[in-house]
């Protein structure tokens, strides 16, 4: 959730990605003290089953009547539906498939059918007599685990040909308590295998290992009634759509913390995905987002403050976490994380990032000029990078004029762009995760004349056309619009009307998908995320699955299939309803082939793109990778070859900004690190892709004859066909 999403979260919110029934909880890890270290574990302590509460029932009532009768989605509660929930909650539970078994899905044959109309009615006792099933199969196998490790790591053979499976996700149930052992001993072997490869004694592996699993037993035994009730309404809320969710009293304090702008700490949107905690998104502008290192997708294996032994947080609440992450502003706190391009979980990073305060200026729009020679001719293009889309509420509110606000901003920006002569404009919206709707409407009217600039439907199938009314243009010239699959909300609504009206032309990679529309409502106990009305393109098109397909596609690094709103179970699917009169500028369909042939020819010679293409190979292998072995021998020759496929490409990059290379990795880890305890001193240069934008532009004014249309849109203006119907 960006600065603006938390501004105007309770009118519209826009976000992120869930794993069976886990839900993406706004977490902008604020300022406070963060917890001790988990005590050593009592050996006499035994598990007390947990309970529903009354006010839990009548939480679950209320829930159930307004997913019924006030989400966009019409879905009744059926036995069909009954079926889903209960395996969307095993997935919650046990999404890797580790601590139960055939034999214990069996004892719940009665219940998978039973759970619907238990839930329209408050009857929470099946849910949590599952709930304290798992938990108890938890604190076993982690048991099984402390005591395997306390045997002596010398006792796992390491010489066989054995592999195991890196995502279990859809492997099969396990058929009993002694399959589970064998499981558990390849996964230990696995976890070992992956520290000796970076240089690890077994003295201190058995170590780590140990304070890893007594961590996660700690919590196992700490099982609260609410982590049972939030895991159950989640995978019950979850079969509408992966943004309606239920948040526990102590997730709405955070949540509506974040709504205050307490913004202090490392910036990250967070949720939890099975075991571990996974980062949804980086907040523009923050510490994170400036460090450069951590990534959406990654996820969390431990945090350490600055002096102290990490801290293990596989398996701890949510909330647990957050709390661990936050502290003092300029301090610095280490997360150790599995990447989201790890081949599997033994794979980490560490990443040091300092503490501070996410500020209002750093995510405000700023400018760039990007010069060109071609050949006989140079050009001046302007940049302008939207980071999100802000308004500061309050100083509007209080009647300042001089109050901050995205298009302002952008039209202030334009004008001093147009008195440095530029050209032509690119506007650069990658990793722009949304924000203020009004803003999106309102930037979009800088650029025409006036006109409707998205379309809003609730669940009675009632349309509002949100439109510009200011007949002022901004600007008048060609337009590049770039986006990638983080461009995702507000920046889906502005680059589609761009689009629609033949405005510019979007360039990059195919944006979230997300185009929906939650309001958060009070229970009695908690608060309801639901989804109430979905975005349409003035075309007619839903922005939400498919986002925005761009006219001229660069790859990207970014898992599509991990990261975006169609790689969700159960979001709301691509639709389209009548479009709007709108005026199209022009039609580029007769210089998009050409516009796209050049581009490619670019491509095909360009070193960096070159580059990128290997990362993104490199990636692709590694993401394909489904099982690990856990043969030392040939582990070590794996782990060696992708080390020194990360010290190549680093390299590369290296040479091609006339930089010394890297003798070794851990020099590239090093460097990493001083960058972190100082990004302001990262290299600013503009990248290679927002140059080719610049290209793009230059290519575009080269063909002006057939882009009159686009310098003189009034003149050329059309109305656009009706789409088809609903």
């Amino acid at each position: 959730m960006t600065i603006a999403e938390i501004i105007s979260a309770r009118s519209t919110l826009a976000g992120s990605r869930r794993t069976g029934a886990c839900k993406a909880i706004a977490i902008a890890l604020l300022l406070s003290a963060p917890l001790g270290l988990q005590a050593k574990i009592d050996a006499n302590a035994v598990y007390e089953p947990v309970s529903p509460t009354i006010d839990q029932a009548r939480a679950n009532i209320l829930i159930a009547r307004q997913l019924q009768f006030t989400h966009f989605r019409d879905l009744g509660i059926s036995d069909e539906l009954s079926g889903d929930v209960f395996d969307a909650y095993l997935d919650y539970l046990d999404g890797q498939r580790i601590y139960l078994s055939r034999e214990d899905i069996a004892k719940f044959d009665e219940v998978r059918t039973k759970l619907g109309s238990a839930l329209k009615t408050g009857q929470l006792q099946p849910g949590f007599d599952i709930y304290n099933l798992v938990q108890q199969r938890i604190i076993e196998r982690l048991k099984f685990a402390l005591n395997t490790i306390d045997n002596g790591l010398d006792s796992l053979d390491f010489s066989s040909n054995e592999r195991i499976l890196v995502d279990r996700s859809e492997a099969d149930w396990e058929a009993d308590a002694k399959a589970l052992d064998e499981l558990w001993i390849k996964r230990i072997k696995n976890a070992v295998l992956a520290q000796r490869l970076n240089g690890a004694e077994d003295e201190d592996i058995a170590d780590t290992l140990r304070r890893r699993y007594e961590g996660q037993l700690k919590r196992a035994y700490q099982a609260r009634s609410e982590d049972a009730f939030q895991a159950y309404m989640n995978a019950f809320t979850g079969m509408w759509d992966p943004h309606t969710s239920y948040f526990s009293p102590r997730t709405s304090e955070n949540f509506n913390i974040n709504m205050s702008l307490s913004l202090e700490g490392i910036g990250a949107v967070l949720q939890s995905d099975n075991e571990y905690t996974k980062v949804v998104r980086l907040v523009p502008g923050g510490p994170a987002s400036k460090q450069g290192e951590l990534q959406p997708a990654d996820r969390i294996v431990s945090v350490a403050q600055e002096g102290e032994k990490p801290v293990n947080v596989i398996g701890w609440r949510l909330d647990e976490v957050v709390d661990l992450i936050r502290g003092p502003r300029n301090s610095t706190v280490t997360l150790e994380v599995i990447p989201a391009n790890a081949s599997d979980e033994t794979i980490t990073e560490t990443i040091a990032i300092k503490r501070d305060e996410v500020k209002l200026e750093e995510q405000s729009a700023s400018k760039d000029v990007i010069e060109l020679n071609r050949g006989s001719k140079d050009y001046r293009i302007g940049v302008i990078t939207i980071p999100t889309f802000y308004a500061d509420f309050q100083a509007m509110q209080a009647g300042d004029p001089n109050y901050k606000s995205t298009t302002r901003d952008v039209r202030q920006l334009i004008t001093e762009l147009e008195a440095e002569g530029v050209e032509g404009l690119v506007i650069d919206l990658r990793n722009n995760g949304g924000g203020a709707l009004h803003e999106a409407n309102d930037l979009v009217g800088l650029f025409i004349d006036k006109g409707p600039t998205v379309q809003i439907r609730n669940a009675n199938n009632d349309v509002q056309v949100l439109n510009d009314e200011d007949p002022s243009v901004a600007y008048d010239g060609p337009l590049v619009v770039l986006t990638n699959r983080m461009s995702a909300s507000a920046s889906e609504i502005f680059a589609g009307a761009i689009q629609d009206y033949g405005r510019g032309l979007v360039v990059g990679s195919q944006t979230f998908g997300k185009g929906t529309v939650q309001a958060v409502r009070p229970l009695n106990h908690g608060q309801l995320k639901i989804t109430q009305s979905k975005f349409y393109r003035v075309s007619g098109g839903s922005t939400q699955h498919k986002g925005v397909i761009p006219d001229i596609e660069i790859p990207s690094r970014i898992d599509k299939s991990r990261i975006g709103e169609d790689a969700l179970e159960h979001a709301l699917p691509w639709d389209q309803i009548e479009a709007v009169p709108h005026t199209r500028y022009f039609d580029f369909s007769g210089i998009i082939d050409e516009l796209r042939k050049r581009h490619e020819e670019r491509f095909a010679t360009n070193p960096e793109f070159s580059l990128l293409q290997q990362e993104i190979d490199f990636l692709e292998r590694q993401r394909e990778t489904d099982t690990v072995s856990l043969n030392l021998e040939e582990r070590r020759a794996q782990h060696e070859q992708i080390e020194r496929t990360r010290l190549t490409i680093a390299n590369a990059r290296r040479e091609l900004q006339g930089k010394e290379p890297f003798d070794s990795l851990e020099d590239l880890e090093d460097w990493q690190d001083q960058q972190a305890a100082d990004p302001d001193t990262t290299d600013d240069e503009l990248d290679f892709i927002i140059r080719e934008g610049g290209h793009i532009m230059a290519d575009m004014l080269d063909l002006d004859q057939k882009m009159a249309s686009i310098l003189n849109p009034q003149q050329f203006a059309v109305q656009a066909p009706a789409a088809a119907a609903r």
